[in-house]
């Protein structure tokens, strides 16, 4: 995998990374290498990835089998009228 060096950082912008590095719980390296990815629109920040995936499994919830799922509240309804 290629490696990358960056000479003559701002002080303001290697801060900012730290910090953001610090509140994702990553290390400098992978949150350099997160916000590029963003910036050049490479891939999605893994926030908006589980989104989008959480939105695309509540559209479509789907078994095991690939049956639709029972709602759940008649399930529960079910249950409660025995």
């Amino acid at each position: 995998m290629p490696s990358l060096q960056i000479r003559d950082l701002p002080e303001p912008i290697y801060q900012k990374l730290k910090e953001q590095a610090a509140k994702e719980f990553r290390s400098l390296s992978q949150q350099a290498i997160t916000v590029l990815a963003k910036g050049l629109g490479v891939s999605k920040d893994s926030k908006s990835r589980r989104k989008e995936i959480l939105e695309q499994i509540s559209k479509n919830p789907v078994g095991p089998s690939g049956d639709t799922l029972p709602d759940p509240v008649a399930m529960i309804r079910e249950d409660r009228e025995r």
